[in-house]
């Protein structure tokens, strides 16, 4: 059953545990999104240009993976990292052709353990690491918020895209 009320989660600090209530409730409506498709779902194409519903949500997870590796170590990806996350990041024609042919429970599995990262991360800090500003290399400044915030939007994002391959999905009876 979805919490329609914002709280603060137990076990975090006041803003931090708020955060966590949001990126739990958004990943809770994706999987409600998600948890019945096939893998003929999951790798369903509907042009020569577009992402699948598994790329999306392999996506999902390395924006996460991203977000985890430059708020928590301060660091860029490595080149071991970057190489197995490429495909999800970029999504495109690298993605079309290396993320196909997984069941549902190897994308539930591989948001879980980032989600599960996260989770444990944002467990040790408080609310004040959330307002720490740093700087891209561009010089523009950010902070941990928004961040986070970045992960709540893109996964939102992504899920308007995977409902929309459903419909195409139903309107084809697939």
């Amino acid at each position: 059953m979805v919490n329609y009320r914002l709280t603060s989660m137990d076990g975090y600090a006041d803003k931090m545990g708020e955060l966590v209530w949001m990126l739990q409730h958004a990943r809770q409506v994706t999987l409600n999104e998600i948890d019945s498709l096939t893998k003929q779902a999951l790798d369903f194409l509907s042009d020569s240009q577009a992402n699948s519903i598994g790329a999306l949500l392999s996506h999902i997870a390395a924006i996460e993976y991203v977000h985890q590796v430059i708020s928590f170590e301060k660091r860029d990806l490595s080149t071991d990292e970057l190489s197995k996350w490429s495909a999800a990041l970029q999504l495109g024609t690298q993605a079309r052709e290396a993320i196909q042919g997984h069941s549902i429970s190897y994308y539930l599995e591989q948001l879980a353990n980032v989600r599960s990262d996260t989770l444990s991360y944002l467990k040790s800090k408080d609310d004040d690491w959330l307002y720490e500003e740093h700087q891209w290399d561009n010089g523009v400044t950010y902070n941990q918020y928004y961040l986070w915030f970045h992960v709540l939007e893109d996964e939102i994002n992504h899920r308007g895209q995977i409902r929309a391959i459903k419909r195409t999905l139903k309107q084809l009876n697939m």
